[in-house]
């Protein structure tokens, strides 16, 4: 049977992939956010945030205590990377969003695999990355490379799983053609950009919608999925070694440190209880991609949850930036 090896979470945010004298440039773009999640579950506009926000937040500005954040973010995700290369994991299977990159108006499934042998990171178009805010221009490194770049697949692992899936009552959205003129997403080459993952290791994609209403699965369900997964590895007949990483969070655009600590104190308690309570309100926007990590925490409950580093990055006076987290599970 396919083995569960390694675990890992990673944040994937563009602030970890560029230099802290970039940071105020992402922070721009958070004033002029007018959907800002706030801590009471309520979208809010900046200026909002501004007026309630804890004057304490300034000491998190200081030029030294950003380089500090960003060289502890650098030092896990190396840890993590060295990790993954220990173990030599036969596939890994990516649990990330999907962010108009593959999916568009014409779909947008809630749980989606992919059935093809291979997906392509398609760098962007000169005219698009003109139009990005610098800091995301900045960042496109650990986004995409500058050439075409192949992903290699288990579709036979990929078709076992999501007939298991259905078993277990899940209905999933499959494809197994590449739409013509999208990329594979940040989310997931995260893993090869970021993390080093060697170009032969064959990766499987698990598409969760978690930002865009209305078909988001709720935290309850992303929970009991990730357990099913685990039985529909444990199932596949093979001896495969297999990783399995977590892309994107913890929150974001506001840093909502009760909830992430709440959330990974469960996830390493193994506590369903307390995942399936979350308010669906609290996990939207950026906040959302949480729920990458309490499919990929149900699918490892039965092995031990080490977080390496949590991060608060914020980067504006009304608390606005990325939660950045880091973490494994080994047995």
């Amino acid at each position: 049977m396919a083995q569960i090896v390694l675990g890992l979470g990673s944040s994937h945010t563009p602030q970890i992939s560029t230099d802290t004298d970039i940071w105020d440039d992402h922070a721009s773009r958070d004033m002029a956010n007018s959907e800002l999640l706030g801590l009471d579950g309520e979208y809010h506009s900046f200026d909002e945030l501004l007026a309630v926000a804890d004057p304490g937040i300034g000491r998190e500005l200081d030029a030294a205590v950003w380089a500090d954040k960003y060289d502890r973010c650098q030092r896990a995700i190396a840890e993590l990377a060295a990790r993954l290369a220990a173990v030599r994991p036969d596939v890994v299977v990516v649990i990330g969003d999907d962010q108009g990159e593959l999916f568009g108006a014409d779909g947008n499934p809630a749980l989606s695999f992919y059935l093809g042998a291979s997906l392509e990171d398609r760098p962007p178009s000169d005219g698009h990355v003109a139009g990005l805010a610098l800091g995301l221009q900045k960042a496109l490194w650990a986004a995409h490379a500058s050439e075409t770049d192949l992903y290699p697949c288990a579709p036979e692992l990929t078709h076992h799983l999501a007939q298991r899936l259905v078993a277990e009552g899940f209905d999933l959205h499959v494809f197994s053609e590449q739409p013509a003129g999208r990329s594979l997403g940040h989310a997931f080459t995260f893993v090869r950009r970021r993390l080093h993952l060697p170009r032969v290791t064959p990766i499987v994609p698990i598409f969760v919608n978690t930002y865009y209403e209305p078909n988001v699965p709720l935290p309850g369900r992303c929970y009991e999925f990730g357990r099913a997964l685990r039985r529909a590895l444990e199932s596949w007949p093979d001896d495969t070694r297999v990783a399995i990483l977590a892309s994107g969070g913890l929150s974001h655009f506001v840093v909502n440190e009760k909830l992430d600590r709440e959330v990974l104190s469960a996830l390493g308690r193994a506590d369903f209880a307390t995942i399936s309570a979350i308010d669906p309100r609290h996990l939207r926007s950026g906040t959302s991609e949480i729920l990458n990590w309490v499919v990929a925490g149900a699918a490892m409950e039965n092995l031990s949850m080490k977080v390496i580093d949590y991060v608060a990055g914020y980067r504006s006076l009304a608390g606005t930036g990325t939660a950045m987290c880091f973490s494994v599970w080994e047995g």
